[in-house]
């Protein structure tokens, strides 16, 4: 079936998976991903064995519990899937309220997994108060429960075993990383709302994390970053800084649903950076030329 996606996700990087982790040293005995959300690099990483192991950490405390219910309890998970994607039948509509108030009040894995496969575009947003309020897509009735419970024994079968979790703060992470490692990030970017990002419980500082790279590089610690990015010529937040070395690279995510909606045609091209010490022990910058994605010349440039 392929790399097994259980958890939709608006912003994951399932379709740029396969070249980020193309990107990996081939020595890499374990994988961090600091902002899992739906966890497509990992997954990616496990299916190529580009990793020994995962810590897979994400602010989200009842994203982190999914997880833990995909990887180690797989069958449970999509029983009780099954059970609430049946009794939705014939009241989509208000049945989904009831779980999103419901899911609001207990954070159940299994409410969350619902609410994921439901809602407009796998699109999650959370109210000021942390509440998840993103309304449901009323064309739809999420993954049938076979196709479900494929996805989740797949990625079970593919981290149960060698997988860590985590829920905290990822500055507290990257204190027990080691140079033997390769740490992945994908942080809200900075620049796509004005204010608070509803797609995220808590945002992220610019500075905080620049200080967090510097300190990573200090370490010789190998990392990949995901973090600005564009529409055609607007920019989503500024570049980092050209002090920390990293290598800069754009990659054609594919067109903008946004510029569609708006009647234009423009592509969505998101910037990976490469930490100083993984170019170093990776030889040279690869060249990944996946199938379906157009580059951007150059290719590679020092960060701004």
């Amino acid at each position: 079936m392929g790399v097994p996606h259980p958890i939709p996700y608006q912003g994951s990087k399932r379709g740029l998976a396969r070249t980020i982790i193309s990107c990996f040293p081939q020595d890499a005995a374990r994988l961090v991903e600091l902002f899992a959300g739906s966890a497509a690099v990992s997954l990616a990483a496990a299916y190529y064995g580009k990793a020994k192991s995962f810590l897979l950490n994400d602010l989200n405390q009842a994203l982190v519990n999914l997880w833990d219910e995909i990887i180690n309890r797989p069958n449970s998970i999509a029983s009780t899937y099954e059970k609430l994607w049946t009794a939705q039948m014939g009241q989509e509509r208000d049945y989904y309220d009831f779980v999103r108030a419901q899911f609001n009040q207990t954070q159940r894995a299994d409410y969350l997994l619902y609410l994921l496969a439901r809602c407009v575009k796998a699109s999650v947003r959370y109210n000021a108060n942390g509440e998840f309020n993103q309304s449901p897509d009323n064309r739809r009735k999420g993954a049938r429960p076979d196709t479900m419970r494929e996805s989740i024994v797949g990625a079970s079968r593919l981290l149960n075993g060698k997988t860590a979790l985590s829920s905290v703060d990822y500055r507290q992470v990257v204190t027990q990383v080691t140079p033997s490692d390769i740490v992945y990030m994908d942080p809200p970017y900075q620049g796509v709302c004005a204010n608070r990002d509803p797609r995220y419980i808590e945002g992220l500082s610019f500075d905080g994390l620049v200080e967090t790279l510097d300190d990573l590089n200090v370490k010789r610690i190998s990392f990949i970053l995901s973090y600005d990015g564009r529409t055609g010529v607007k920019v989503f937040g500024q570049f980092l800084p050209k002090s920390l070395g990293l290598t800069r690279i754009e990659l054609d995510a594919g067109p903008s649903s946004q510029a569609t909606l708006l009647g234009r045609a423009a592509n969505t091209v998101e910037s990976l950076y490469l930490s100083p010490a993984l170019v170093a022990r990776i030889g040279q910058v690869p060249m990944p030329k996946p199938k379906n994605y157009h580059y951007q010349q150059p290719l590679f440039e020092a960060a701004r």
